[in-house]
């Protein structure tokens, strides 16, 4: 991902966070996690949420991405998979949430029948998961 794409995605982020990151202590990353991902991938990103027991296929442990791609963390892999619009072939099958999908459709709910509130819905999009994967980048094992 070039510099450029990158402080725009930042600059999307920052626009969706707005109040929550003027409040002490808010992660809007963490939150994410919470509320989107642990209850398959557990509270510490090791793939043992609550949800793991009737899944077909095992979460994975987010906390080893970096590790298995040569310790760096895999931005664009990752971002492609939460977002799930684009299929990622080395995902395998999809029992994951497509969260680009269901981010776009809180936008646009947001908007309401005038769409004035979120001109631009790929912006909320992108603001969530730019939040989301600083917040993997930190879980990673040391």
């Amino acid at each position: 991902m070039n510099r450029k794409l990158e402080w725009l995605l930042v600059g999307g982020a920052l626009l969706f966070a707005g109040a929550a990151l003027a409040q002490p202590g808010f992660d809007l990353g963490k939150y994410e996690y919470d509320s989107k991902c642990a209850s398959c991938h557990g509270t510490n990103g090791q793939g043992f949420g609550p949800v793991r027991p009737f899944l077909s296929k095992h979460p994975s442990d987010l906390t080893t991405l970096a590790r298995r791609n040569g310790g760096a963390f895999p931005s664009q892999l990752v971002w492609l998979t939460v977002d799930g619009r684009t299929e990622v072939g080395a995902h395998g099958t999809r029992e994951m949430p497509v969260w680009g999908s269901e981010y776009r459709q809180e936008a646009l709910r947001a908007a309401g029948p005038e769409g004035m509130a979120l001109a631009q819905p790929e912006w909320y999009v992108r603001g969530r998961i730019v939040a989301l994967l600083d917040y993997l980048a930190r879980l990673q094992a040391k």
